[in-house]
């Protein structure tokens, strides 16, 4: 990994030694190339490929992502037919179980791909940084970090849905939605869209302050091994002390997404829907989805040595001294 960083200098020696500069975007997305060049062609492996893009797709990148095609409408003779079952009213009674089932379902999934995408940021992000292919050692190495950091996120998810779902019940219920109530007159129409507007508005902050405090609390947590919390603080603290860098970051990387959302879009076409399956379409992909994630590493650590992840890997631990074997006698 050494070799790599010859080509990719670092401003971390300059911010130790107290020196400061501009953050720059455009520079650690060139870095990412050579980043992705280094790790994924010099040499080509195909299996490589296999066990990073496993990574990735723990990591939250399902492939090229599902397009409709229009293959035609064809509609059967019997689509207006009415299909409703004639002993539904035997079923009825067991309607708000099977709901309570299904709600129940979609809430294990949501923690299990929660939990598995923190664990996943962390095995992809070493496979970045060391530029090798494991799955089982760093899922060992990381656990505490990706537990934590799991925790966070669905604090984080859960309760976001809990303050939303409150402001909505405490606007709904009053309009009478869920019973008898007073009606949205005409003079109350302005009212609700500006209140819906300033909620829109503090969404949109909402997403982008955790949205970019999580994404960068993966590198802090993975060279300094810190919980959730403190790695939170810490990025946090950063963010508000300079936004300004961060809001280009985020500009930039809604660009960068518009782009690899018409290459993946390319590549399903071309490969017959192939790249937007699971997995599939991530091997495929996976030259866009390492630029990337290096892209986002290689702008942290502009920061210093605390974010930078290869820091870790020019600096390993001190390895344990062991009791020397007894002499013979």
């Amino acid at each position: 990994m050494r070799e790599l960083d010859q080509y990719l200098p670092s401003r971390s020696n300059d911010l130790v030694n107290g020196a400061t500069g501009k953050i720059e975007i455009i520079k650690p997305f060139e870095e990412s190339f050579e980043v992705t060049k280094r790790i994924l062609f010099q040499p080509f492996v195909f299996e490589k490929w296999l066990i990073i893009g496993f990574a990735a797709l723990l990591s939250g990148h399902f492939g090229g992502g599902g397009f409709n095609f229009p293959f035609g409408n064809f509609p059967p003779r019997r689509a207006k037919q009415n299909f409703v079952f004639p002993d539904w009213e035997q079923w009825k009674p067991w309607l708000p179980i099977a709901i309570a089932v299904f709600g129940f379902f979609m809430l294990v999934l949501i923690v299990l791909f929660l939990w598995l995408r923190a664990r996943g940021n962390f095995i992809f992000t070493d496979c970045i940084a060391r530029n090798r292919a494991a799955i089982a050692e760093p899922w060992r190495e990381y656990r505490q970090e990706g537990n934590s950091y799991f925790l966070f996120l669905s604090l984080v998810v859960f309760g976001s849905m809990a303050v939303f779902g409150l402001f909505c019940l405490s606007v709904l219920v009053p309009l009478g939605i869920f019973g008898q109530g007073v009606s949205i007159s005409d003079t109350m129409t302005p009212l609700f869209i500006i209140l819906f507007a300033l909620l829109f508005l503090a969404w949109i902050c909402f997403v982008f302050f955790f949205g970019v405090t999580s994404y960068f609390m993966v590198p802090l947590m993975y060279v300094r091994r810190l919980r959730a919390v403190e790695a939170f603080r810490q990025v946090a603290t950063l963010l508000l002390e300079d936004p300004g860098p961060f809001i280009l970051f985020c500009l930039f990387g809604i660009c960068l997404l518009i782009a690899t959302a018409m290459i993946a879009g390319i590549a399903t076409c071309a490969t017959c829907c192939i790249a937007a399956l699971p997995y599939v379409g991530t091997v495929i992909l996976l030259p866009v989805y390492v630029c990337l994630r290096a892209f986002g590493l290689r702008f942290i650590r502009q920061f210093g040595p605390d974010y930078d992840v290869w820091a870790v890997v020019s600096n390993p631990p001190p390895v344990k001294a062991t009791e020397p074997p007894p002499l013979p006698s």
